[in-house]
C-alpha cells in the first residue's frame, strides 16, 4: 500500500488539541497514582494531580523559553495544558462512584 499520495490535513491548533489530551491523560495517571499506590485519599489524590499536572505544564513552557533556542513559551500551550488538566478532574470527580473502593 502506497501512503504518499494522501491529502494533507490541517487542523488549526492541532498542537493544542494535543497539549489538552496529553495533560487530561497525565493528570488521570497521576490520581490513580496518587490514589491506589501512595493510598492517599480520593479528594487528596485528585487536587495534587490537578494541581501537579498545571505546575509541571508551566514549568515546561518556561524551560523552553530559558533552556533552549529553538523552543518558545507559548501562552496557549499551557491554558490548554490547564484546560486538559481540569477536564480530567472534573470527568474524575463526576464519575467517583465508578472507582475501586477498595484495593
Amino acid at each position: 500500500m502506497r501512503l504518499n499520495n494522501l491529502p494533507e490535513v490541517n487542523i488549526s491548533f492541532a498542537d493544542k488539541i494535543f497539549h489538552f489530551g496529553a495533560y487530561a491523560a497525565l493528570t488521570t495517571v497521576w490520581f490513580y497514582s496518587l490514589l491506589l499506590h501512595f493510598k492517599l485519599k480520593f479528594k487528596a489524590s485528585i487536587i495534587y494531580a490537578a494541581v501537579f499536572a498545571v505546575i509541571f505544564g508551566i514549568i515546561i513552557e518556561v524551560l523552553q523559553q530559558t533552556l533552549t533556542a529553538y523552543r518558545a513559551l507559548d501562552v496557549y500551550d499551557a491554558l490548554a495544558n490547564t484546560l486538559g488538566a481540569l477536564l480530567a478532574t472534573t470527568a474524575i470527580w463526576f464519575t467517583k462512584s465508578l472507582h475501586i473502593k477498595n484495593l
